[in-house]
């Protein structure tokens, strides 16, 4: 793409960040961008909020401020961030048996199997074992019925293997059976519905004509060396939920894999773990809730991505694969297809990538790596 066929940049940036700007517009020149948006924070101030680019694959509908874009994974952040806030309400321990608020759970060897762990991957829960149809991901009790039943993948206590949908579930159900409520529920009833955060697990139909459509990568993603965990979590026909339309993907809930969310909501509920528990100057986790979040629960080679992590409850830490910039203190997520969000604590930072053109790295897609490190030169 020549120079004078890139997008034009819309939104905000603060003066000494244009540098960020200009590797933003860079992109569609260097990836071949279609539409995308990019936001930072520090102090929790916005300094960045950006966007450029198409809707849709066809380059017809220009991707405007209130665009919406699934962002698979890094959703997952924000999903942690609700069970904390249960945690720091005294319905759930993290140290506590997951068993202790879903007795079902214990079945098949996991009676002894933590919050935490359960939320740092290390179930062995990373897909379901026995054949089903994709469909059935949309019947939240039988999925929940299908993990309680199942026998971990591996033995408990060596190690993480990542758990990309199932995790969702984990975390919704203890919502739902400490709360009364699902974390979709919570996020628009107590969080993003009071202040105006455009984040969404379970889209409303009435929002679905503001959503980006995505275009699939062009190649498969390096998983590594093959296994079970590894096959059941991405490669069986009912790995992920399917069958049921656009539409019906978007109004389910599954907190693990398809929040939608703009840039800006992102990077705005990722500042309470730059900001020492807090979100726009109040008090959203207690500061000892939060040490509990992002503390290392797991570290060293995962047995489903080919990475050595580092995890905590519900997020990835900076410290082992350096995915999220320049800090080890930094935590994130990367969703697939490229999106990301992190927070720095150090810096007091955070920030949101968001895109429809999805390639094929499960982490660090060079796009969000050559924004972070923009983002930090002009600090």
């Amino acid at each position: 793409m020549s120079t004078d066929t890139l997008p034009q940049i819309h939104g905000t940036v603060a003066p000494g960040f244009e540098h960020v700007r200009d590797v933003f517009a860079s992109n569609w020149r260097e990836f071949d961008e279609i539409g995308a948006g990019f936001a930072l924070r520090v102090n929790g101030e916005r300094v960045i909020d950006i966007h450029a680019g198409w809707a849709d694959r066809k380059k017809t509908r220009p991707w405007t401020a209130e665009t919406l874009i699934p962002v698979y994974s890094s959703g997952k952040a924000i999903a942690a961030l609700v069970v904390a806030k249960l945690v720091d309400r005294g319905l759930l321990d993290y140290d506590a048996p997951v068993a202790d608020y879903w007795p079902e759970f214990a079945a098949g060897g996991k009676s002894g199997v933590t919050v935490a762990q359960a939320l740092s991957h290390q179930a062995g829960l990373s897909g379901i074992s026995e054949e089903m149809d994709p469909g059935d991901w949309f019947d939240a009790a039988l999925i929940e019925d299908k993990l309680a039943r199942q026998v971990p993948l591996w033995p408990l206590g060596e190690g993480s293997g990542y758990h990309p949908v199932t995790f969702g579930f984990i975390a919704d159900a203890l919502a739902r059976r400490t709360d009364g409520r699902s974390i979709g529920a919570i996020l628009r009833e107590d969080i993003c519905g009071p202040k105006g955060i455009d984040f969404h697990v379970g889209l409303p139909e009435e929002e679905h004509a503001r959503t980006a459509e995505h275009a699939m990568p062009k190649q498969l993603p390096d998983l590594g060396e093959m296994n079970k965990a590894t096959e059941l979590a991405f490669l069986k026909p009912w790995s992920s939920p399917g069958r049921r339309g656009a539409a019906e993907w978007r109004k389910a809930e599954f907190p693990a894999a398809n929040a939608h969310a703009t840039a800006g909501a992102l990077a705005r509920l990722m500042s309470v773990y730059a900001l020492d528990g807090e979100l726009d100057g109040k008090r959203f986790l207690s500061e000892a809730t939060l040490d509990a979040l992002t503390r290392e629960r797991v570290s060293g080679q995962d047995r489903v991505l080919p990475f050595d992590l580092s995890l905590a409850a519900g997020i990835m830490r900076n410290s082992h694969a350096r995915l999220f910039g320049r800090t080890p203190e930094t935590v994130g997520h990367s969703g697939w297809g490229g999106s990301c969000a992190f927070a720095d604590p150090v810096k007091r930072i955070s920030g949101a990538y968001v895109m429809n053109r999805q390639q094929h790295y499960l982490a660090a897609d060079p796009r969000a790596v050559r924004l972070i490190e923009a983002a930090y030169s002009c600090l």
